[in-house]
């Protein structure tokens, strides 16, 4: 079974800045993809950040010049650095990997969520 646990969400006023945490566990052969999701209430969730194994990064327009993603392969740990948080930017933050299992399929992770709210 694979899990992704993530940490570092919460409530911060605009302008602020958080650090978000992802860490995959479990039995794998490899972690491709790794990458940062979020769902406003009444809205779609979308993509915030991916980051490939050999580090591409990608991320979404509204947040490009804000937020940055690295990740630790050692640690098998995905993070997000956001920076001059916006109210809009309030969501459920998602946790998301593309992996080989120990036999080479691919399988698809979703974390648990964590809140970030930010705050006027």
């Amino acid at each position: 079974q694979v899990e992704l646990v993530e940490s570092g969400g919460g409530l911060v006023q605009a302008g602020g800045s958080l650090r978000l945490s992802c860490a995959a566990s479990g039995s794998f052969f490899r972690i491709n993809v790794m990458g940062w999701y979020r769902q406003a209430p009444g809205k779609q969730r979308e993509l915030v950040a991916k980051i490939d194994s050999d580090g591409t990064t990608a991320y979404t327009e509204p947040v490009k010049d804000r937020f940055s993603i690295s990740r630790d392969n050692a640690k098998n740990t995905v993070y997000l650095q956001m920076n001059s948080l916006k109210l809009e930017d309030t969501a459920v933050y998602y946790c998301n990997a593309d992996l080989l299992t120990r036999f080479r399929n691919p399988i698809n992770r979703w974390g648990q969520g964590t809140q970030v709210t930010v705050s006027s």
